[in-house]
């Protein structure tokens, strides 16, 4: 096939691009500095030039992008997107619904949310993983030492500078003590998101005054979607995150790679940010108990940490998200928990239960190289877009 290729620097690059070359399709590269705008007449005139002289199956993207969409719109072209980023604005511009469009997403529950809206244009499709390059590295030496652990975290705390949610200043104490309220109480609850409709008139009034914040003129996002998702979700999981790996700390050897390499957490070793080709598959291989704490803006989907966790024969111990249930099987292939002393009782158990453990790692391995693949996931996306 031929594929034109947005070329941006996502972290899934290389895997797409070693994909479509295994296949021996034909990619051609296409960048400009302009491709996360809304509006720009000199990456159109761009694309199609290159759009009109060549001839394409589709056009390709990791996230969606709507001048991509524009542009495959204008020339009758395929536009496959394939999005991993959650929140993400640009799914609320006008663009999605391009009948040249196939969007897919890795959350169910946004899926079914788009098309109850009438947009058909929305696919739901977990994230691929690339075992053969992870089973590749794994094969080389690495610094066991700073890599290996009873239980390890990767990510982000989301107490870097540039939380949202920290740079509200001109907000009444009213209206503060409401969210810190509404954040604590959805702590307590997986499954269910209630934060947006939490969200008065109001309250998403006094947000926009304090923040300036203006709808992107292609745009049909609402006020309560911006704040509830880039502003409240990430400060709750910042809150949750710092909280679940205090309590691990406290009871069992933690180590967390995170950007924030000053930020202090008893007990826990902070190994800062782990590169993620070079490091994070020996991290996922070699800890006994890999966490997973998701991403609140993550309704029902399965986060790529999951996925390679289990791709690298790691053993997952993740908060509930029910999409991993159209997938796999808990207890067989996973573990989740319900609450911190049901986290702290499973880490317990599966660090003494090692025969089990291992079990569990190795069949959740199985079913991520046989189903999950870039082969297995984009037969799937052929098969819709024909």
């Amino acid at each position: 096939m031929n594929i034109l290729f947005l070329d941006w620097p996502c972290f899934g690059r290389t895997d797409f691009l070693n994909f479509f070359s295994e296949r021996h399709d034909s990619v051609t590269l296409f960048s400009h500095a302009d491709y996360e705008l809304r509006k720009s007449d000199s990456f159109l005139a761009a694309l199609y030039s290159v759009l009109e002289n060549q001839q394409f199956d589709f056009c390709f993207s990791y996230n969606f992008f709507p001048l991509m969409a524009t542009a495959c719109y204008k020339c009758n072209i395929k536009y496959v997107s394939f999005v991993y980023d959650s929140p993400q604005v640009k799914l609320y511009s006008y663009t999605v619904t391009y009948p040249t469009n196939y969007i897919f997403l890795f959350d169910s529950s946004l899926v079914t949310q788009f098309q109850k809206e009438g947009v058909s244009t929305f696919y739901y499709m977990p994230l691929p993983v690339n075992a053969d390059r992870i089973h590749s590295l794994l094969q080389k030496p690495y610094d066991s030492a700073r890599l290996s652990a009873d239980v390890s975290f990767v990510g982000s705390l989301y107490n870097e500078n540039h939380n949202l949610y920290d740079s509200l200043q001109d907000i009444s104490s009213y209206t503060k003590g409401y969210l810190d309220a509404i954040m604590q109480a959805q702590s307590h609850v997986y499954g269910y998101d209630f934060l947006e409709e939490c969200l008065t008139p109001a309250i998403t009034a006094e947000l926009q005054n304090a923040t300036h914040y203006q709808k992107n003129p292609d745009g049909v996002e609402s006020l309560s979607f911006i704040f509830s998702d880039y502003y409240l979700c990430r400060k709750l999981t910042s809150m949750e995150r710092i909280n679940i790996l205090t309590d691990v700390a406290s009871h069992f050897p933690l180590k967390i790679f995170t950007p924030n390499k000053n930020y202090v957490i008893p007990n826990a070793s902070n190994m800062g940010a782990a590169d993620y080709l070079a490091e994070t598959p020996y991290i996922f291989h070699d800890s006994k108990i890999n966490l997973n704490i998701t991403l609140r803006s993550i309704k029902s989907g399965i986060p790529l940490r999951c996925m390679e966790i289990m791709s690298c024969g790691g053993f997952l111990l993740t908060n509930f998200q029910s999409d991993f249930f159209k997938h796999f099987v808990a207890g067989e292939d996973f573990v989740y928990f319900e609450s911190n002393d049901d986290m702290l009782q499973k880490i317990d158990y599966y660090l003494t239960h090692e025969k089990e453990r291992t079990s569990i790692a190795e069949s959740g391995y199985q079913k991520v190289i046989k189903n999950h693949s870039y082969e297995t996931i984009f037969q799937q996306i052929f098969n819709i877009i024909g």
